[in-house]
This record gives structure tokens, C-alpha cells and sequence, in this order.
């Protein structure tokens, strides 16, 4: 199962009066790493470098991309490359942006740098687990509204659309493995009387319980 970036996170490492920020996001394509990439360079523009990394996909399709972006070959992107691999995390693009505080590092010294920076968001970084999910909508009357929310917190489903005409409207997604369950139980709450219209399949981020 693809363990990935819950949601961004960023740290911040100062070397020598050079700064460092690492700012990391997940990224379900590489159209998402690169547009990430793009923004962190227009949010900073007065940086000096702009070092990325990402690693998108799974199994035998996996893209990884990385970048010195200036810096001294291999003191930078391949670094954190290997940083963001060795965390484990897949879908995920983390940039590295360095202010120069006038005092070079050195080889060692950057590779060190990157590295660290890296490691400090990547730990920083709640982890979620990638699962298919199945998309339904139902409308039900409104007293069973709060029962119906209970139900679908409890099995892990997010609620992506909510009406309030004069019934309720819900579209849930919902974890495959979960759905029989919630089908049944929602059916049971509505004697009988509800429908569920399948709107199609899905992936959902769904948060570790046990982060490491």
C-alpha cells in the first residue's frame, strides 16, 4: 500500500547565515509536482536556488525527478532525492529553497544542508495510506441526518457534498473495503427506503492511525 504526504509540511534550517526551506506536498501526478514547483519559485523569488525533488507513482511506473538547480553538481538535488526515497513516502515533491548568507559551504557542506533540511520536513510530514474508494449520493429525511454523518465518520468516508432542500442530499466517498458495511447500515437506518446512486470510483488519502 502507497504511504504518502497526508498534507504539506515545511521546516526551516539555518547553516552558516544561509537559509534553508524545505517545503514539502503531495503530489498525485507529475503535472502536481511541477505545478508545486513553479509555485514555490514564484512565492519565492528573491531565493537563490530552488532545489526539487519528487517522487510520483507506483509499482513498475514510477517517476522520480531532481534538480541542482545552481548548485555545485550532486551537492543538492541528488541528496534530497535520496532523502525523500528513504522516507518512504510515495506522490510526494519537497523543494529545498536557499537564501546565500555570504559564506560558501562547501561540497560537504551543501550536500549536509539539503539533507537536513529535507529530513527536518519530511519528519515533520503526517503520512496518509492511498485506498480505492467508491462515490454515492442518497437524499434522506432530515432526522436521520445526524445518525446518517455518524455512520459515515465512522466508516472512514468523507463527505464531499452536502443539499439541504426538503430532504438532505449527500455524496459520500466511501473505502471500498468499508462500503458493504456502510451500505447496509445506512439501509437499515432508513427502513428500507434508501437509494444509493453510484457516481464512480476513487482514491482516497486516508490518514495513518500510527504515524511513524
Amino acid at each position: 500500500m502507497l504511504v504518502v504526504p497526508l498534507e504539506p509540511a515545511s521546516a526551516e534550517l539555518q547553516v552558516s547565515n544561509s537559509r534553508f526551506l524545505a517545503e514539502l506536498a503531495p503530489a498525485d501526478s507529475v503535472d502536481d509536482a511541477r505545478a508545486f514547483i513553479a509555485g514555490r519559485k514564484a512565492a519565492h523569488p528573491e531565493a537563490t536556488h530552488h532545489v526539487p525533488a519528487f517522487v510520483v507513482g507506483g509499482g513498475n511506473s514510477v517517476v522520480e525527478f531532481c534538480s541542482d538547480d545552481g548548485e555545485p553538481s550532486g551537492t543538492s538535488g541528488r541528496p534530497l532525492l535520496a532523502v525523500l526515497k528513504g522516507s518512504g513516502l510515495g506522490n510526494a515533491v519537497i523543494v529545498v529553497t536557499r537564501w546565500f548568507g555570504g559564506t560558501l559551504l562547501g561540497t560537504g557542506g551543501l550536500v549536509k544542508a539539503y539533507s537536513e533540511a529535507g529530513k527536518l520536513a519530511l519528519a515533520s510530514a503526517r503520512r496518509a495510506v492511498l485506498s480505492p474508494s467508491i462515490r454515492v449520493a442518497f437524499n434522506l429525511p432530515y432526522h436521520l441526518y445526524e445518525r446518517a454523518r455518524q455512520l459515515a465518520d465512522g466508516s472512514g468516508a468523507q463527505v464531499r457534498a452536502e443539499t439541504f432542500l426538503e430532504d438532505v442530499g449527500m455524496e459520500l466517498e466511501v473505502p471500498v473495503d468499508a462500503y458493504p458495511a456502510l451500505e447496509s447500515r445506512l439501509t437499515e437506518l432508513a427502513s428500507g427506503a434508501l437509494q444509493l446512486r453510484d457516481l464512480g470510483r476513487g482514491v482516497l488519502r486516508i490518514a495513518e492511525q500510527h504515524p511513524r
